[in-house]
């Protein structure tokens, strides 16, 4: 059975550090893949933002290419049998995972959608205002 891990979380909850920590435990991906993601099998819209000098760079206007491209990362690791897609971003609403639940049906992968709560005190390396996070916090929505 192969596995769709859908991370959410606020920025600073560690959904990258935990992302990493499950693709180094099966970081197989498909060698047809492997020039374009580099091994990676975590799809993130923050790789969108990323320059050329490697820094990254958060500009709102490129929020909806960014995740489209998530979007097609993912798709196209499921595409070619991909063992584990792992996704990683925050995802405070509902109509946010459609894509991927879509997908998922599609090529037949199980889903698990974990909430990674910050209880470490971590703090997000994107500069999020502080009313922006407050933001977040409220419209975040779960299904238990």
């Amino acid at each position: 059975m192969r596995d769709l891990i859908i991370l959410r979380g606020l920025p600073g909850s560690g959904k990258s550090t935990l992302a990493s920590l499950l693709a180094s435990k099966d970081a197989s991906i498909p060698v047809a893949l492997e020039r374009l993601f580099t091994g990676s099998i975590v799809c993130e819209a923050d790789d969108y933002m990323v320059n050329s000098e490697g820094r990254y760079c958060f500009d709102r206007k490129r929020l909806k290419k960014a995740h489209g491209s998530c979007i097609l990362k993912c798709e196209m690791l499921m595409d070619c049998d991909a063992p584990m897609v792992i996704v990683s971003n925050t995802l405070t609403q509902k109509w946010e995972l459609k894509a991927y639940y879509k997908l998922a049906l599609k090529y037949d992968y199980r889903v698990f959608s974990l909430i990674v709560e910050n209880r470490h005190g971590g703090e997000s390396i994107h500069d999020v205002y502080p009313e922006n996070l407050l933001k977040m916090r409220e419209r975040f929505e779960t299904k238990l």
